[in-house]
C-alpha cells in the first residue's frame, strides 16, 4: 500500500498474494471456465498484492500500469460473467474498485500535490461497504459442504476444496477493504 502504515501493507501482500498463488495452482482446472475463472481471480491476488507493497520496499509501477492491468481484469471478467461464469459480478467490482485506487493513488503523487490522496469520499464509502457486505455473506461459506473433503482427480492429484476457493475470494475482499481504508 503506497498510503498507509508499513506492516498492514506488508500484511496485505501477504494476504493477497497468497490468495494469488493459490488461484494460479487452481488455474489447472479442467474445464475452460474454471481455468479461466481461477487465472482472473490469480491476477486479481497477485496484482492487488503488487500494489499493497510498502513504497519503501521497491520502487512502484506507475499508476497507470495498475488501471491498465485491473481494467483488463474487469473486461476478462465481464466477459466471463457474459459467458455464464459464477462469482464474476464480483470481479469485475473489484478490477474497477482496483483501478479507482490506481487513480486515486496517482492523485495523490507529488507532481499532482494539489489532488491529496483518498479518491471521492462517497465511492469509497460504498466501496468500503461493498467489501465488508461481501467478507461478512462469505464467512459462512467456507464451512466444508461434506465431511470428507475432495477427493483425487483423474491424474491423482488433489481436487481444490470449494471452502478454499471461497477462502481466496473472502481473503481478496478483506485485501481490497484495508487498502481502501488506507487509500
Amino acid at each position: 500500500m503506497r498510503h498507509g502504515p508499513e506492516l498492514v501493507g506488508w500484511l496485505v501482500a501477504a494476504l493477497c498474494g497468497t490468495a494469488g498463488a493459490y488461484c494460479l495452482w487452481r488455474a489447472r482446472a479442467p474445464a475452460a471456465r474454471g481455468r479461466q475463472a481461477a487465472a482472473v481471480e490469480a491476477v486479481m491476488g497477485l496484482g492487488t498484492a503488487l500494489m499493497a507493497v510498502p513504497a519503501t520496499a521497491v520502487p512502484a509501477p506507475p499508476p497507470a500500469a495498475f488501471a491498465v492491468l485491473f481494467s483488463a481484469t474487469a473486461l476478462w471478467s465481464a466477459a466471463l460473467l457474459a459467458a455464464g461464469a459464477a462469482h464474476q459480478a464480483h470481479h469485475v467490482v473489484e478490477g474497477l474498485a482496483m483501478v479507482y485506487m490506481a487513480v486515486a493513488m496517482a492523485g495523490g503523487a507529488p507532481a499532482h500535490a494539489e489532488h491529496p490522496p483518498g479518491g471521492v469520499p462517497l465511492l469509497t464509502g460504498a466501496l468500503l461497504a461493498y467489501f465488508a457486505g461481501y467478507a461478512l455473506r462469505s464467512g459462512p461459506r467456507l464451512l466444508p459442504a461434506a465431511p470428507g473433503g475432495a477427493g483425487a482427480g483423474p491424474a491423482g492429484h488433489a481436487e481444490p476444496l470449494p471452502e478454499v476457493a471461497v477462502a481466496c475470494r473472502l481473503a481478496l475482499a478483506l485485501g481490497m477493504f484495508a487498502m481502501l481504508l488506507m487509500l
